[in-house]
């Protein structure tokens, strides 16, 4: 790799979130150098899109890309109690009439190839197979990145702003310590994948489906995927998942047990790879922005799945703080105060997901909550779709509150 561009911009990482933070940045003349360690396609987990996901699709023109894709189209999320029962459908378009209700369940390794093909196609130079080794900081601003490319050949790359799109590896984060893990949500989760496993018809096919476990432990998403495949995983305290367990096989097939609906519906379906986990869940950085330097996805902060989240809040992070930073750019201002000023909105938003996440583990019943307070049934659907930025959705969480004991009530 010889990288003699000069670029405005260099961006660490090549998923959901750099590719839309460079897209954005292209969009607008600004020279962009997106670095990624890999090379696509490659898998990641994260495959179920919430439709809010449509607004930033649509600024980064991937609407097209997505509608001609072979991805599942999801319309719907359900719940199963521990009991078996399950919730009526939240079918997003009820709440919303309008195409952005229909959105999809996604493979990653595809979905993030055609983003990132996107990106360069809008005027990003993409080098994959590049290793950022450091960030390069004069003082207290960072001024590019020392980068290596698979030979083995070194090199420094400038910039005006570097963006950490690293995602759980954290560059910058594990740089200055910024990670900080959420003890409320210490949870870890194990997954596989099937063949033929049962799915709805017409337009519950797509639907995502979250069980809890009979004794309420944690719970198991289902996901349907294209070519026959549906993506089933486990999510639990991640001391009950992982300590005193034997192999992660045979903690998945015992908590298959604890969950007879997810069971069933996989009775006569094929396992199509080993059983994979990751323990390393919902946290925050500090800060998402310095002097010349900018977090976004997983990089600032990652949040228990439940309400699949990840991709929208990597694609919100990417699209905010691109904005923040052409604002930036074109004022000749890039302190911590122009490229962070996003960071106070988008962790409100952040924290409304977060709480309806706790509300759950505590027990929370969506169906009993519309029954007693069935004007909030717009607004829990805003707040499961990612509709999440506006304050009029706190009202939910405060007749939240009156249901429980006021000892219990979350702060």
């Amino acid at each position: 790799m010889n990288v003699d561009e000069s670029p405005d911009v260099v961006v660490i990482g090549g998923g959901p979130s750099g590719a839309t933070v460079s897209t954005l940045i292209a969009q607008q003349g600004y020279r962009v150098t997106l670095l990624e360690r890999e090379h696509f396609p490659r898998y990641h987990i994260g495959e179920s899109l919430i439709p809010e996901t449509y607004w930033v699709l649509k600024r980064l023109g991937m609407l097209d890309r997505m509608k001609s894709s072979s991805f599942i189209k999801k319309y719907s999320v359900q719940f199963v109690s521990p009991s078996g029962k399950h919730s009526a459908p939240f079918y997003f378009h009820d709440n919303k009439p309008h195409e952005c209700s229909q959105t999809w369940q996604i493979q990653r390794s595809e979905f993030d190839v055609m983003m990132l093909d996107n990106a360069r196609e809008q005027g990003v130079v993409v080098h994959e197979g590049a290793r950022v080794l450091d960030v390069m900081f004069e003082g207290d601003r960072a001024v590019g990145v020392q980068v290596k490319d698979e030979s083995g050949n070194s090199q420094e790359l400038r910039a005006k702003v570097v963006v950490d799109a690293s995602g759980q590896s954290a560059l910058l984060g594990n740089k200055f310590k910024l990670k900080i893990s959420d003890p409320a949500l210490n949870k870890g989760a194990l997954w596989t994948y099937f063949k033929g496993a049962y799915r709805d018809e017409g337009k519950d096919e797509g639907a995502t489906i979250v069980l809890s476990l009979r004794d309420k432990k944690g719970w198991f998403w289902y996901i349907p995927m294209q070519d026959d495949i549906v993506s089933v995983g486990v999510v639990a305290d991640f001391d009950y998942l992982f300590k005193g367990r034997s192999t992660h096989d045979a903690t998945y097939a015992e908590e298959m047990d604890n969950c007879p609906a997810v069971k069933e519906r996989i009775a006569s379906a094929e396992q199509m790879s080993p059983v994979k986990a990751t323990k390393d869940y919902t946290y925050r950085a500090s800060q998402a922005a310095g002097d010349g330097w900018v977090l976004v996805g997983d990089a600032f902060g990652f949040l228990d799945p439940l309400y699949s989240s990840g991709v929208l809040l990597a694609l919100k992070s990417g699209e905010l703080a691109a904005d923040a930073i052409i604002e930036g750019l074109q004022s000749g201002d890039t302190s911590r105060a122009q490229l962070g000023k996003w960071e106070a909105g988008y962790v409100e938003g952040m924290n409304r997901m977060r709480r309806l996440v706790c509300e759950y583990y505590d027990g929370f019943n969506f169906g009993e909550f519309i029954r007693r307070f069935p004007h909030h049934r717009g607004s829990v659907t805003d707040l499961l779709i990612g509709d999440l930025f506006k304050t009029e959705l706190d009202s939910v969480f405060d007749d939240i509150d009156t249901m429980k004991p006021k000892s219990s009530a979350a702060s």
